[in-house]
Order: structure tokens, then C-alpha cells, then sequence
């Protein structure tokens, strides 16, 4: 059971418990696709400042209220999503695989830290350990509504971390890191079950400002294979969660628009004080002579791409016949698999 919000849903948290104790999912896929969860990218989750955040968030969009509360520490920031999406794309990975899955994840930091593109040094540690301790402090309650009836859930980003280290004689907490594991949230973890995960361009991890994560997340959640999305600055602002007065935010946009910074998306300034957003070197649609690939083509296609994002190979597929005139095609199908043998030689 979920609750619809806007676009995003959150899953069900009183389910019972995915394995745990010595049942571990081992992070080991080194090139996993980025991957963000659906409800996180909708709703303005993560605090976009760089200074402790404690304040409490309340947000409401189409009947959906959403509070989130911060522990002393301050509010999980944008960076520190860095920890969910690196988690939820070794999970997808894995499904994608045909591996066996668990909430409960051990991987080495360094890969993390490779991986969403940050330094490796000591301090880099050190900000890792900050960062699970507000993900695991900041907490989450919404509203639920069904057959008339109200429920209020509570859930918080993470359940709980651990940092194994290798203590030197006569000193604590110095040592190297030797295993980080984590156990996410029942609500994550549902997310990556019910595939609720979009792919995320790679260059998403050099976006240095809180905000410009904050706008891509929003147009990679609404555009698809639209046209285009627009949208008003004051609304934008809202889902964005900037705590910056409209006017600052709008200049703020303004800049972004000027220096282009924005992976896959150009963005442009429209009469009406609008936003309008689209896909850099145009949009891929589906056409009508080209049917969603059933469930068996997807289980073939992970077996001839063991490993493989199949349902990214799917967009690349797609992006491609398009680009290619949309040649009519007898079997989708059998094309799509033909394309994928042709891509690996």
C-alpha cells in the first residue's frame, strides 16, 4: 500500500523487515548506472544548504503533506543523497543481474566516494561518517489516506549504519576504513523492488551547487520523453525547497539558464514567468507503431547483457530508432534483442 503524492509515491513502511544479520547484499558492481528514487526526486527531501539545516521542512502538493525533520546534526543535504543513489544503483544492478537483494549493504568507501565523484582523502572519510549520521537522523512522516480514513507514517532515510575501521595501537576511530554497511529504510528498499528508480546522467555528480542537483532531479523526473516541461517559477520554487525568497530564486534560474551547466536538459525563460525545460539535442518519443517490450524480451535481454541496465538499453534502443527515420518494425521485439547482440560485438 503507498501513498499517492504528486507524482511520486511512498511505500508502505510497516511491512515486515527484509533479511538481516549475516543476510547482506555485497555492493561490487563498479559501473552501475546512477539511479535516483522516484518519491525523493519529487518532493524537496533534502536540505540544499551548505550549513547545518535544522529546520523543520513542511511541504504540501495535491493533498500530500510531507514533513521532514531534522535531527541536531542538521537535515541530510543533496550530497549526502550521493549514499542512497550509489546504493540504490548497486540494488538495481543487481535486480537487473538476477541477484538476490537485501536492504542491508556492505561497500567499501572508496568505491562510494569514486564513484559519485569525490576526493578520497582523509577528510573525505570523515565527511562520509557525518553525512550517515544525518541521513540516519533525518526524519520523514506523511499522510496517508485510504477508504476514507487518514493514517500518519513516520520513517526515516536510513535504519542504520556501521563503519568497521583498522584501529592502530593506542588510538580509536584513526584507522582506515575497512567495510561501511548500511540498512536502508523499508520505504527505499520498496522503491528499488517496485523499479520506482530513474537513471540519472553520470555528469549529475559534478553539479557542485545544491540547487543545480536540485533542478535536474525535477526536470530528469518530469520531462521523459516529452517535448518539453514547463513550469512556473513560483511552483518551481516550491518543489525545489529553496528557503531563498521567490526574487532570488528567480535569478538564481536566470544564471542557470545563462551558464548551461545542466546535464541533457537546456533551460529557457518564457513569458508568464515560466520555465521551460527540454531535452539538449532533441526528444525522443514514442510512436505508436512501437509497443512497450513485455517482461519475457526484458529477461532475455538480461541474459544476453548479464549485468546490464536493460531497461537504459531500452531508452538507448529507442533514442536510436528514432534517430535512425522510425523505420517500421515487424517485431520490436526481436529487434531490440537484435540490437543488443549487434551492440556487444
Amino acid at each position: 500500500m503507498t501513498s499517492a503524492t504528486a507524482g511520486g509515491t511512498f511505500p508502505h513502511s510497516g511491512s515486515p523487515p527484509s533479511p538481516s544479520g549475516s543476510d547482506f547484499f555485497l555492493c561490487d558492481f563498479f559501473d552501475a548506472s546512477p539511479k535516483g528514487d522516484l518519491a525523493s526526486m519529487e518532493h524537496p527531501i533534502f536540505s540544499l544548504s551548505t550549513k547545518p539545516d535544522t529546520r523543520v521542512l513542511s511541504y504540501e502538493h495535491n493533498g500530500a503533506e510531507i514533513t521532514v525533520t531534522p535531527s541536531v546534526r542538521g537535515r541530510a543535504t543533496i550530497h549526502d543523497k550521493d549514499i542512497l543513489i550509489y546504493c540504490v544503483s548497486q540494488l538495481m544492478a543487481a535486480v537487473n543481474a538476477g541477484r538476490a537483494i537485501t536492504r542491508r549493504l556492505t561497500l567499501t568507501a572508496h568505491d562510494l566516494l569514486v564513484a559519485t565523484n569525490r576526493d578520497t582523502s582523509g577528510d573525505a572519510y570523515a565527511r562520509l561518517k557525518e553525512a550517515f549520521e544525518r541521513l540516519a537522523g533525518t526524519r520523514i512522516t506523511t499522510n496517508i489516506e485510504t477508504g476514507g480514513t487518514e493514517t500518519t507514517r513516520g520513517f526515516g532515510l536510513i535504519e542504520a549504519w556501521e563503519i568497521v575501521r583498522r584501529s592502530p595501537a593506542g588510538k580509536r576511530g584513526g584507522g582506515r576504513m575497512l567495510s561501511v554497511s548500511v540498512t536502508l529504510s523499508d520505504w527505499l528498499f520498496r522503491a528499488v523492488e517496485a523499479r520506482s528508480v530513474l537513471t540519472l546522467s553520470r555528469d549529475y555528480f559534478r553539479l557542485r551547487k545544491p540547487l543545480e542537483r536540485r533542478v535536474y532531479e525535477l526536470a530528469r523526473k518530469h520531462c521523459g520523453r516529452q517535448a518539453g516541461w514547463r513550469i512556473s517559477v513560483a511552483v518551481l520554487h516550491k518543489k525545489a525547497g529553496s528557503a531563498a525568497p521567490v526574487r532570488v530564486f528567480r535569478a538564481a534560474m536566470r544564471k542557470m539558464i545563462a551558464e548551461g551547466n545542466l546535464p541533457d536538459y537546456e533551460m529557457s525563460e518564457e513569458p508568464g514567468d515560466m520555465i521551460r525545460f527540454a531535452r539538449k539535442g532533441g526528444v525522443v518519443e514514442d510512436g505508436p507503431d512501437l509497443p512497450p517490450l513485455g517482461a519475457e524480451v526484458m529477461a532475455e535481454a538480461r541474459r544476453r547483457a548479464p549485468g546490464a541496465d536493460v531497461y537504459a538499453l531500452e531508452a538507448e534502443w529507442r533514442a536510436w530508432w528514432a534517430a535512425s527515420g522510425r523505420v517500421p518494425l515487424k517485431s520490436p521485439a526481436k529487434a531490440f534483442l537484435g540490437w543488443i547482440d549487434k551492440r556487444k560485438g
